[in-house]
């Protein structure tokens, strides 16, 4: 079998090379592109079966690419592995069939846990009806975090669609886990749901607009009873925001904005907090996210509910870390990005700013100019000369 890898920077193709156990899955051939463009002349050639490609690429898109690959039906399974986290994306990729996305930083437990998965389901496929039930039970569970994420994203959906996923109850009540940056949510939220589903109390959910967090749907007045699971259960530290009364399933966004707004208001319990050691490791860990995701909009709000510490220690740790506050910290490294796609692509100075998170390509070429002394146009300008010259 064989792996294609298509990321525009040479460290996240090297990072996704060392974390894959390959050979135990049966890969034997890794291939990698730098673009989509690239990446297109490489399938029609090799026609590989698993493919990790990023979203926001020069030339060609993850979201165009996978278009592509939907239009001509091909039979492999496709993840994202993105530092772009925004819905909408997400739904596009899911509406083309791609098997799975992963968000930057890549961890090594759920990039093999993925790998595994769609080896496997694409062997299913290759047997035909053979692996059947494993596929209707992937789809099923996409189909479901699709419905509660449209719903809490203020998306249209239907009621009734929830209902049989749901045990029976004239009112439901609904809770929120908030699960630390770096771990790996997906297993915990998988026994969580089995158990709610086993004893008819409710379920459990990832959300496919941000796997950190997890929906909890239980009849009314269990929310204690699934705390106290969690406690025991869990081995790792979350946080707990619970008992929003749903009169109707109609009502899950009002729910889950309440919620949220509690999240972020840091009224929330903490179950097994980290301990000092994890601590130590965190501002790493912060560092590390915000060298993957700085193309997207940061605040020092979103890091302190990611990572579980406060926006005034995050601010004044991040500072002694890196030497740079994090706004000035996210311009340096927008800055070399925009750099090196002048330097190596043909992209306009309009889609590189829009690659890069800036709306206003005005804006962008001051900042630019500011930084680096010359203008996007005109470093591009001077690298091509000196590329002539020599």
């Amino acid at each position: 079998m064989k792996a294609l890898i298509i990321d525009d920077e040479v460290n996240v193709r090297e990072v996704i090379r060392y974390l894959g156990q390959w050979e135990k899955y049966g890969i034997t051939d890794i291939l990698e592109a730098s673009n989509g463009e690239e990446a297109k002349h490489i399938i029609e050639a090799t026609k590989p079966e698993i493919i990790f490609t990023d979203i926001k690429m020069p030339k060609m898109s993850g979201i165009e690419m996978i278009e592509w690959l939907d239009s001509i039906s091909y039979p492999g399974k496709v993840i994202f592995v993105t530092g772009y986290n925004d819905y909408s994306f997400m739904r596009q990729a899911i509406k083309h069939r791609s098997f799975d996305y992963l968000l930057k930083p890549i961890e090594e437990e759920p990039f093999n846990h993925t790998l595994a998965e769609a080896v496997q389901a694409w062997k299913n496929e290759q047997n035909s009806h053979s692996g059947q039930e494993t596929l209707d039970e992937d789809f099923q569970k996409l189909r479901i975090e699709q419905l509660i994420t449209d719903a809490c994203m203020g998306e249209a959906y239907k009621s009734t669609d929830i209902l049989p996923y749901l045990p029976l109850s004239d009112q439901y009540e609904m809770a929120l886990i908030s699960f630390y940056q770096m771990h790996y949510a997906e297993p915990y939220i998988k026994a969580l749901s089995d158990e709610l589903k086993e004893r008819k109390l409710g379920n459990a959910f990832s959300l496919q607009s941000d796997r950190n967090i997890c929906v909890i749907i239980t009849v009314r007045n269990e929310w204690l009873t699934v705390e106290e699971w969690i406690s025991q259960e869990f081995d790792i530290p979350v946080r707990f925001v619970s008992g929003r009364s749903l009169s109707s399933l109609s009502h899950i966004l009002d729910a889950f904005q309440f919620l949220q707004e509690a999240l972020d208001n840091h009224q929330y319990r903490s179950i097994h907090k980290l301990d000092e050691l994890h601590a130590a490791r965190r501002m790493k860990d912060i560092v590390s996210y915000v060298d993957m995701y700085y193309m997207e909009e940061l605040s020092l709000e979103k890091l302190s509910n990611l990572f579980f510490f406060s926006r005034e220690h995050i601010s004044r740790k991040f500072k002694q870390e890196t030497g740079l506050p994090l706004s000035k910290y996210m311009t340096k490294l927008r800055i070399q990005r925009a750099k090196q796609w002048l330097e190596d692509t043909e992209e306009t100075i309009y889609s590189i700013s829009l690659l890069l998170g800036y709306q206003d390509e005005k804006y962008f070429s001051k900042l630019f100019k500011k930084v680096v002394g010359l203008t996007p146009f005109e470093y591009r300008k001077e690298k091509k000369l000196t590329v002539v010259s020599r």
